[in-house]
C-alpha cells in the first residue's frame, strides 16, 4: 500500500509540474526533466557514438518536448515518452550517415613506418565519454549501474548496426526494457522487435571486434602507480620508459583516423616517429588525470616551441591490467576538455584558464 502511495504522490507531483510547464513555466519544466537529463545525454552517446553529438541531441530533445508538452497524455511516465522523443531523434540523425567501420575492420595494422593517412567519412568517429556525467558523483550505485555498456569496445561494437537494430539493443539488452516497451516506443510489433535484436546479436557475433580483456587494474594504487609512471614519461620524452608500461601485446587506436597499432613495439616506434607526439623536439605535453567510459583517461596539453602555456590537444583513455597499459585510445580534440569540465590552458602552475562546468 505505501508503495502505491508512493506512486500516486510522484504521478500527482509530476501532473502538476506538467500543468505548470504547459503554462510556460521553466523552472517547472527543468524540475521535470532534470531527473532524466544524465541518462538521455548517455544514451545519445550509445546511439551515436560522439559526445558533441550526443549534447546536440540531448538539447534537441529537451527543446521538443517543451514545444509537444501539451501533447503528454500521462498514459506512459515521463521518462519512457523522454526516451522515445531522444530515440527518434537519433533515429534520424543516423539515416543521413554511412555506415562506419573502426579500424580493425579495415585489415592488419598500420605500419608504424607508413605515411599518415587522414579519416575519411567511413572510419568511425568515436568519441570518449566523461565519467562525471554519467551520474550524480555522490551516487556511486547509480554510477556503475550507469557504466554498464558505455565501454568503448561495446560502443565501437554497436555502430556496426542499423540504427534502428542499434536502438533495440541498447533499449532490450542495456536498458532492460522489454519486448513491448521497446516496440510502443518504436511503433513497431513485438516480433519486429525481437527480428532485430537477433539481427543485431548475429551481426556483432560476426564482424564485431569480438570480446575485449576487459581486466582492468587490480587495485586503485596500481592504477595511480601506472598513470603517474605514463606520465612522467610523457613530460620527459622518454620513449624507453614508456615502453616498459605497455604490455607486449597493446593495442593503439585514434578515431576517427584510421589507424591501429597492434603490439609494444609499433607502438613505441610510431610515437617516437610521428610528428603530433616526440618526432617534434618542440613539442612538450602536460596531462591531467580524469576517467571516461569507466576508464583512467588522461587529458593531454601541448606547448610548441617557447610557450609558456598548454593548450587542450586531446584526450587518452587507458585500459590497464596487471600493472600494464594495454590499450590506448587517442582522440585529437581539444575541445572534449571543455565537455569533460577541463580547462583550456594550463601552465606548470596549475590551471590559467577559466573552466567549462559540464552540463546538468
Amino acid at each position: 500500500m505505501a508503495s502505491f502511495a508512493t506512486t500516486t504522490e510522484v504521478r500527482s507531483v509530476e501532473a502538476a509540474l506538467v500543468a505548470a510547464a504547459r503554462d510556460g513555466d521553466d523552472a517547472a519544466f527543468q524540475r521535470l526533466t532534470d531527473p532524466y537529463v544524465r541518462e538521455l545525454r548517455v544514451h545519445c552517446y550509445r546511439m551515436l557514438g560522439s559526445l558533441h553529438d550526443a549534447e546536440d541531441l540531448l538539447q534537441e530533445t529537451l527543446l521538443r518536448a517543451w514545444q509537444n508538452l501539451d501533447r503528454f497524455e500521462g498514459r506512459s511516465s515521463l521518462r519512457v515518452w523522454l526516451y522515445r522523443i531522444a530515440t527518434n531523434a537519433c533515429l534520424n540523425a543516423r539515416r543521413s550517415r554511412r555506415r562506419q567501420l573502426p579500424p580493425r575492420l579495415y585489415g592488419p595494422p598500420s605500419d608504424p613506418y607508413a605515411p599518415f593517412v587522414p579519416a575519411t567519412e567511413e572510419n568511425l568517429h568515436l568519441e570518449p565519454f566523461p565519467d562525471v556525467l554519467l551520474v550524480d558523483p555522490d551516487d556511486p550505485e547509480a554510477r556503475a549501474v550507469a557504466r554498464e555498456g558505455i565501454e568503448l569496445a561495446f560502443i565501437t561494437a554497436i555502430q556496426l548496426l542499423p540504427p534502428r537494430q542499434r536502438a533495440v539493443l541498447i533499449l532490450r539488452e542495456v536498458l532492460g526494457w522489454s519486448a513491448n516497451e521497446v516496440a510502443e516506443l518504436l511503433d513497431t510489433s513485438v516480433p519486429a522487435v525481437n527480428s532485430a535484436l537477433q539481427r543485431a546479436r548475429r551481426t556483432l557475433d560476426e564482424e564485431g571486434p569480438g570480446s575485449p580483456d576487459v581486466v582492468v587494474a587490480e587495485t586503485d594504487e596500481e592504477e595511480a602507480l601506472v598513470l603517474e609512471r605514463f606520465m612522467q614519461a610523457w613530460d620527459e620524452a622518454d620513449m624507453a620508459s614508456l615502453a616498459t608500461l605497455l604490455r607486449e601485446d597493446a593495442e593503439l587506436t585514434m578515431p576517427p583516423d584510421p589507424i591501429w597499432f597492434a603490439g609494444r613495439d609499433a607502438i613505441v616506434t610510431w610515437f617516437s616517429t610521428s610528428p603530433f607526439v616526440f618526432g617534434d623536439p618542440t613539442r612538450r605535453m602536460r596531462m591531467l588525470v580524469t576517467r571516461a567510459n569507466g576508464l583512467p583517461a588522461l587529458a593531454v596539453y601541448t606547448a610548441v616551441g617557447d610557450a609558456q602555456e598548454f593548450e587542450a590537444y586531446g584526450i587518452m583513455v587507458l585500459r590497464i591490467a596487471g600493472g600494464a597499459v594495454v590499450e590506448i585510445t587517442g582522440f585529437g580534440d581539444g575541445d572534449l576538455h571543455r565537455l569533460f569540465g577541463l580547462p583550456s590552458a594550463i601552465d606548470a602552475s596549475g590551471v590559467t584558464r577559466s573552466t567549462f562546468s559540464p552540463n546538468r
